[in-house]
């Protein structure tokens, strides 16, 4: 390595590496010296490296690899999906159909709105009452906090309850937004796998054993996986984590009023920190950038002392927009539209591909993407490459993998905007692909 380290003590070792990352001459995913070897570099006790080498990862700027010893984070580096290439049918980018969510310019000008002073409330009067609707199934259990979407929940949620180098437990794959939260936070993330019924309870067991401090868990239309929780694997999950109340738990139900799945509550009831994250993004437009966060007193204090110290407070014309729509009768028809619409074009998908051999879904589809499991010997990303070739883009599952954790072989496909005639195409593609792999 030729990127000189000095110190002498744990905090002048700390630094040194600091600065070489700062400057450059550390990059992402550099590999530090092994501690004996740069203790006998440095002259001192083998500890003094290991506890420098731990304060690294506590504060995000390093990341322990087991036997593959400690290398520089990546911890700035967000994630995100990869965009389609041009001239592609773009079945990749994860969005809802325009042609199914409201026009929020009307709702905007159709919304009674009165200018918000400094001290008001920080949710409007209007969205609190419309939140019966958002949590119809699920009535208010804690106290109702409003926050800039769903991502910016979940990140100030952690951020409540979470410091550097903290273990978060997260289904793999995962929902992009939460790898990159985790990351650029400089928690730890610690996988569990799905089966059909969603996330596995043995993994979640070995993560909280292994000191996981909070759980996320996708209740319906989980991104990528195109599944919802099962009634009886909630019922197990919630016993797993009965064991543990101290950790925080984390619903992300952001798929709620569309989906055809029954809402299913992995949070004990002996759980101290717990929140219900529930967004509009997917049915009344990702622009409306509102959520409710049905939370415990003690978590729902701190998520707003967090929002008060950045961006006091949401802004109460999309709240209020986002009342109108929610109690709208015209909007309610529509979501039931779009309910049924999106199911069926899952299952238009799924059909056309389970007839060309191309076995597809998780489990019980819900949601608008579909993922498509593949042979280990035909990898995702020269599928995806093929069916680019062909004019198709699609998500290869390998972006959304957990940082460390095995990537399942798959792609994630979009459909919340496929006809047949698209869908019978693509499918022929897919296979033709799968075949050449």
């Amino acid at each position: 390595m030729s990127v000189v380290i000095t110190g002498q003590t744990v905090q002048a070792i700390v630094q040194s590496v600091r600065d070489a990352i700062v400057s450059g001459r550390l990059r992402p995913g550099d590999s530090l010296p092994p501690i004996r070897e740069l203790a006998a570099e440095l002259g001192v006790n083998r500890n003094t490296v290991a506890a420098a080498y731990r304060q690294l990862v506590s504060v995000g700027a390093a990341d322990t690899r087991g036997r593959g010893g400690t290398v520089v984070a990546d911890r700035l580096r967000p994630g995100s999906e990869l965009a389609a290439p041009a001239d592609t049918i773009d079945l990749a980018d994860g969005n809802p159909d325009p042609d199914l969510l409201p026009d929020l310019r009307a709702a905007i000008a159709a919304a009674p709105y009165r200018p918000t002073m400094y001290g008001s409330a920080a949710v409007a009067p209007a969205l609190r009452e419309a939140a019966s609707v958002l949590f119809g199934e699920h009535p208010q259990r804690g106290e109702l906090i409003a926050t800039h979407g769903a991502v910016d929940a979940m990140e100030r949620l952690l951020n409540t309850h979470l410091v550097r180098g903290d273990c978060v437990a997260v289904e793999n794959p995962c929902f992009l937004a939460s790898v990159g939260t985790i990351r650029v936070n400089g928690y730890r993330a610690l996988p569990m796998e799905l089966d059909e019924h969603g996330m596995r309870p043995d993994h979640l067991a070995r993560a909280l054993g292994a000191g996981a401090r909070a759980v996320i868990v996708t209740c319906r239309g989980h991104n990528p996986g195109g599944i919802a929780l099962s009634a009886a694997r909630a019922d197990e999950l919630r016993t797993v984590l009965e064991r543990y109340p101290e950790v925080l738990v984390i619903e992300d139900d952001h798929f709620s009023l569309l989906s055809v799945r029954d809402y299913q509550r992995v949070i004990p009831d002996n759980s101290r920190h717990w929140a219900v994250v529930r967004s509009v993004a997917k049915f009344l437009g990702p622009d409306l950038r509102v959520a409710l966060v049905d939370a415990d007193p003690t978590t729902a204090a701190a998520l707003d002392a967090r929002l008060r110290s950045g961006r006091p407070w949401v802004s109460h014309l999309l709240q209020t927009t986002a009342a109108h729509l929610l109690t709208d009768p015209a909007t309610t028809a529509l979501i039931a539209t779009a309910r049924l619409e999106y199911a069926r074009r899952t299952r238009l998908l799924i059909d056309v591909l389970d007839a060309r051999g191309v076995a597809s879904t998780m489990g019980p589809p819900d949601g608008i993407n579909v993922w498509v499991d593949l042979p280990p010997e035909v990898p995702a990303e020269r599928v995806g490459v093929e069916l680019a070739r062909l004019g198709w883009a699609v998500q290869p599952g390998t972006v959304f993998a957990v940082d460390g954790a095995e990537q399942r072989n798959g792609l994630r496909v979009t459909t919340s905007r496929l006809d047949r005639a698209t869908a019978k195409t693509f499918g022929t593609a897919l296979a033709g692909a799968v075949g050449q792999g």
